[in-house]
């Protein structure tokens, strides 16, 4: 049987790979990584999918025609090189969660309570992308780990994955471009005119340019904007360390800020719990490496390279920001609250304004906004993405899926353009505000597709192991695994549960306050009322997409015998396949691991 185009591409559109569930009795080759001749013959290797009517139907082909073409994967063009997946890996999410709520994180929590936060967070998803690198790096599929679950667990499951994290960029917009208005404040006189609501237009317009033109000048334009943030931190951290120390500003800081009332640890540990969502928030995109593998050129080399840059990112970017951070700016600082919602009180100025660079406080303002031009370029193709996969699994009309000659789902682009002008209207409800509770969910929501791909991970690797296979023959292995993967599956459930507790235990008393109208009542109420929603919401819309789903499809859990391990897996050519396998010495191959 000679396959068709479509099923040469990134899926093959056989039932057994629609309806999520393989046949009993179907073989699949003991070898789950082909050394580029495939794993098995059409004789050895048939596939037997399940039909609608129950039927069996032996589909002679071998693993090579199941695999992904080189030029395409579901309608897109693999044309992201390595320079392109390292630095989105790097920074290409790196925006309003870092530059403007970590502010409000050492305020709340004090510089150790904050610090401490963003390392936590940080372990746990360093574990998370090594769980996203070891099968990104095998089947780089459209979709990426929403769709995993369609081959190794429930086909309901990646039904309620995909549409929960369409969800969360859908969402993930209009929160950035809120806050591109607030940073222009930043340059307008005392009551300006200016309105504001016509710079996210101008950036909406920009996003739909970008993202119609294709894939490559995407990843061109988030590279360009990507060196301009890394070399921009840098910047800031070698300014904190000659503040801190005294050498510019005239005031040496160093740990002072650390010791003083309420410090290191402010507010006890319930501010602590309390800042984990927004520290979420902050690192909201790094799992981005596996959404762009479909779009890669060469999978196998490029997907662990960029997943092993986030131990660096985490330790460097944020670990040390936040250090220098706290140490400079006192966590009692009226600024860092920022309740006016102006770019202002932004951290990462206060520390320049500390040094007298005005100059270099303008400049870190317009790094802010072009950082956060690049996560909404980042949260709009990824949006886009997410509606093409579920188009094509049937989740979705088929006519949302439809893409151009130059690969992008033009359908989608126009619905995540409509969901983009939801920041206009933010922007006249009040963008601090609503910033305010769109973190609060959208943090949840990471923390929800967070928990889902590490569960993923294990039942990729059950699966695995009764197919009979070994792990090396993995073309990359998620490092740490299995006992970091426990680890960061107990910061999971700490912080989920965390977040309920929180959302039902910080209901503020009226008794304590003067009245409904008090200022501190109603911030503490709608402090409140953001923690119900962000804690609450993405569990209920899981769970009612969830089994709403199974119910209406009567969907079946996978075998993990006969989960399709093989369609869509990326086969290297002879020349890719030689440059993996020439040696390297041992240290290189250790630092590989790291960086």
């Amino acid at each position: 049987m000679e396959p068709s185009s479509e099923e040469k591409g990134g899926f093959h559109n056989s039932p057994s790979y629609n309806s999520g569930v393989a046949t009993p009795g179907a073989a699949y080759p003991s070898s789950g990584y082909s050394q580029g001749s495939g794993s098995g013959s059409a004789e050895n290797s048939p596939m037997q999918p399940y039909n609608t009517d129950n039927s069996m139907e032996k589909i002679e082909m071998p693993v090579e025609d199941m695999t992904n073409m080189k030029g395409e994967a579901g309608g897109l063009k693999r044309d992201l090189r390595l320079r392109h997946m390292v630095m989105i890996a790097i920074s290409g999410t790196i925006g309003t969660g870092l530059f403007l709520t970590s502010g409000k994180t050492i305020a709340t929590a004090g510089p150790l309570g904050a610090l401490v936060a963003y390392m936590v967070i940080g372990v746990w998803l360093v574990f998370v992308c090594q769980a996203i690198g070891e099968i990104a790096t095998y089947m780089p599929l459209p979709g990426a780990f929403t769709v995993w679950g369609l081959r190794v667990f429930d086909e309901a499951f990646s039904f309620q994955m995909t549409w929960v994290y369409f969800t969360n960029w859908a969402l993930t917009i209009p929160a950035e471009l809120s806050a591109s208005s607030l940073i222009i404040s930043f340059w307008l006189p005392a009551g300006s005119s200016f309105p504001v609501w016509l710079v996210p237009v101008i950036i909406i317009i920009a996003l739909v340019i970008i993202n119609m033109l294709g894939v490559k000048i995407y990843g061109e334009v988030e590279y360009w904007f990507s060196i301009l943030k890394v070399v921009t931190i840098i910047v800031f951290i070698i300014c904190g360390i000659l503040v801190d120390a005294g050498a510019v500003g005239g005031t040496r800081y160093g740990v002072d800020n650390w010791h003083g009332a309420g410090t290191p640890f402010k507010g006890g540990f319930k501010a602590f719990l309390s800042v984990l969502v927004s520290v979420g928030f902050a690192y909201g995109g790094t799992e981005l490496s596996g959404v762009t593998a479909a779009e890669s050129s060469n999978p196998h080399k490029h997907v662990p390279k960029a997943v092993n840059t986030v131990l660096v990112r985490i330790a460097f970017f944020y670990i040390l920001s936040i250090f220098f951070l706290a140490c400079i700016v006192n966590n009692e600082d009226p600024r860092l609250i920022n309740t006016s919602g102006t770019t202002q009180n932004a951290p990462f100025t206060i520390v320049f304004l500390k040094a007298g660079m005005h100059g270099g406080a303008d400049y870190m303002n317009a790094v802010i906004f072009t950082s956060i031009v690049s996560a909404s370029n980042s949260d709009f193709y990824v949006a886009t993405r997410m509606l093409l996969s579920l188009a094509n699994n049937g989740w979705a009309p088929k006519w949302v899926g439809k893409t151009n000659r130059r690969g992008v789902p033009w359908v989608a682009v126009l619905i995540t353009t409509a969901f983009s002008c939801i920041a206009l209207v933010m922007i006249y409800a009040g963008a601090s505000t609503v910033f305010n509770w769109l973190v609060s969910i959208i943090g949840s929501l990471i923390f929800l597709i967070w928990i889902c791909i590490l569960f993923l991970h294990f039942r990729f690797r059950q699966c695995w192991k009764a197919q009979g296979r070994l792990p090396t023959d993995l073309p990359y292995q998620s490092w740490g695994y299995p006992y970091g993967h426990y680890l960061a599956m107990v910061i999971a459930i700490c912080c989920i549960v965390a977040s309920f507790y929180l959302s039902i235990a910080t209901k503020p008393e009226l008794s304590d306050f003067t009245g409904t109208t008090d200022p501190l009542y109603v911030a503490a109420r709608n402090t409140w009322a953001q923690g119900i929603l962000g804690a609450w919401f993405p569990w209920f819309q899981a769970i009612s997409l969830y089994f709403g789903y199974k119910f209406w499809k009567k969907t079946k859990i996978v075998d993990p015998a006969f989960a399709d391990l093989d369609t869509g897996r990326w086969i290297p050519s002879p020349e890719e396949l030689e440059d993996e396998q020439r040696p390297r010495p041992k240290w290189k191959v250790i630092l590989s691991r790291f960086l």
